[in-house]
Order: structure tokens, then C-alpha cells, then sequence
């Protein structure tokens, strides 16, 4: 086991208002576009981009997370004056407008917002977190929890981003070369590109 030199905590903190827009104006954290009006007491609002992938359900017969079926999703670009029509019960991914790069000691949290859970739209189901390294924009699992068709428009106001500090920078940022990031880079809504380890040999032997 490797030796690692004592640890000195460090204070770790949500980052206010204030803070982010310093981190911001640093180019310490990056956001592209860049609306300073967008900044809450604690978090940034995210808008939402004009791509989505929706699930092609006649294609395959079930999800095997052990051997994933290829070609699961389609994408759809909506222009500017048109909206993206997300049926009762139905899940599709979408993206942020907006590009976003952390440093190697902060990480982000994505959170729908309150006045759209309300309406039973959900943003996020587990990808909420944001690894330090991370470049990109963000893709949102989009879930229409309500009985009635919503509309979504590029632009509107879909979702917040928290930050935190780390007690100090991580030794491998999301985004090196060992780590196998699969989604480091990503510009349009992306599809899940999970890969289920190896079986162990002792599990193989059974």
C-alpha cells in the first residue's frame, strides 16, 4: 500500500456568490456563455441547449448492463423558435447551453430548480456530480413526471450549478489519461457509454 504524507485538513466550503464570480473572472472556473446575472446566492443558473437524444424503445427489447446494446438513443436538434415536446413519463437526455471547466480542487453539483420540479420536470437523475478536470457541457437526464406534455425551448432556464472545494487538488482530474473519461469533451446531449468491469476470477470461477 502506497505511503501517502500526513494530511493537513484544508477548509472546504460551497462557494457563495461572490466567490464564484472571482473563480470566473480568474479563469479558474469557466463558463461559456457567461451571464454574470445568472449567478444565485450559492450557484450559477444553467440554460438549456438545442440537442436531445430520445430512447428508440422498438429497437431492442431490454437494457443488459453486461453486454449494453449499441445505437440505443437518436438525436434531435431543435432550432431556436421551436420547442422539444417530452410526453408524460418519458425520459430523453438533453444539455446545458452552456460549457463549463472545473479545476483540479473544485467540483460542481448539478440541481434541478425548484420552481421546474414543481411542475414535475426532472433534470437529473443520478448524474448530478461534476469530478474536478471536468470539461464540457453538461448532459441532463430529463424525466416528465406529470400527467400533461412540457414543452422545452432552447434557452430557458432549466438548472443550477453548486460549487465546493476540495481539502486539496486531486491527483488524477477527471480528464487523465488513466482514467478512461468517457464523457470529458462533450458537446451535445450524450448517451450513456457505460462499461461493466470484468468479472473478478474468483466470480468467474464459480
Amino acid at each position: 500500500m502506497a505511503d501517502f504524507a500526513p494530511m493537513t485538513p484544508q477548509p472546504t466550503s460551497v462557494l457563495s456568490d461572490a466567490t464564484i464570480l472571482e473563480q470566473v473572472e480568474a479563469g479558474r472556473i469557466k463558463i461559456d456563455p457567461w451571464d454574470p446575472s445568472l449567478v444565485q446566492p450559492a450557484s450559477v443558473d444553467l440554460r438549456l441547449g438545442d440537442t436531445f437524444r430520445v430512447f428508440d424503445n422498438h429497437r431492442i427489447t431490454s437494457i443488459d448492463l453486461r453486454d449494453r446494446p449499441a445505437n440505443l438513443t437518436s438525436r434531435v436538434q431543435i432550432a431556436p423558435d421551436e420547442a422539444f415536446v417530452i410526453h408524460p413519463g418519458e425520459f430523453c437526455l438533453g444539455r446545458t447551453l452552456e460549457w463549463v471547466e472545473l479545476p483540479d480542487d473544485i467540483v460542481a453539483r448539478i440541481e434541478g430548480k425548484s420552481s421546474l420540479g414543481r411542475l414535475g420536470l426532472i433534470v437529473h437523475a443520478t448524474a448530478g456530480f461534476c469530478d474536478p478536470g471536468w470539461k464540457g457541457t453538461l448532459t441532463l437526464e430529463l424525466n416528465n413526471l406529470t400527467r400533461v406534455p412540457i414543452k422545452l425551448s432552447p434557452g430557458v432556464l432549466i438548472a443550477q450549478l453548486s460549487f465546493m472545494t476540495l481539502d486539496r487538488p486531486a491527483r488524477r482530474p477527471y480528464g487523465s489519461a488513466e482514467l478512461g473519461s468517457h464523457y470529458q469533451g462533450q458537446r451535445e446531449a450524450t448517451e450513456s457509454r457505460y462499461e461493466s468491469p470484468p468479472p473478478s476470477p474468483r466470480a468467474a470461477a464459480r
